[in-house]
């Protein structure tokens, strides 16, 4: 069977000293950045949640467990770049994503250019089909007070050919 598929993620992490803030691919300048396993980009994050779940492939923990040294560290384009090779394998082309940053600060206004950019090469596809934007909560909750920073994201994507399984 062919058709659009929905799936919608959403990441948090907690912002410490002595990390480089990383969101969409792009190191920006600030006093912290994300806490976690890989560069903890919550942004690309949520997406790869969104992608995974619209295809039917679980989530992030399923495919990039934080218990595998080999995810240590590591870019989280390149974990998106596996996401979208996973939706070709079966089947399943995007016809656009929407991702929803919620920070205090930075204002990501100057970089969110090179993130549609960086998101649209990991996946293989036109930036157009990126949409990339930021909100606060007006101080309030732990992204309010700046504890940390969540991501939220839908991705619609085609099943082009029957999923093998």
């Amino acid at each position: 069977m062919t058709g659009l598929r929905i799936g919608q993620g959403y990441d948090v992490h907690r912002l410490v000293d002595g990390r480089p803030l990383i969101l969409g691919g792009v190191t920006i300048p600030y006093e912290r950045g994300l806490d976690g396993h890989s560069d903890a980009d919550v942004l690309t994050h949520a997406l790869m949640d969104a992608l995974a779940g619209a295809a039917g492939l679980g989530d992030i923990g399923v495919l990039f467990p934080d218990t595998d040294s080999a995810y240590r560290d590591i870019s989280s384009l390149k974990l998106l770049e596996a996401v979208g090779n996973y939706l070709k394998e079966k089947g399943f082309a995007l016809v656009n994503a929407d991702v929803t940053l919620v920070a205090q600060a930075p204002k990501i206004g100057p970089y969110k250019a090179r993130m549609r950019e960086n998101l649209a090469r990991a996946l293989g596809v036109d930036p157009a089909q990126i949409s990339v934007k930021a909100t606060t909560e007006e101080g309030l909750g732990f992204t309010g007070s700046g504890a940390g920073m969540s991501s939220m994201a839908v991705a619609l994507v085609e099943q082009c050919s029957p999923a093998e399984e």
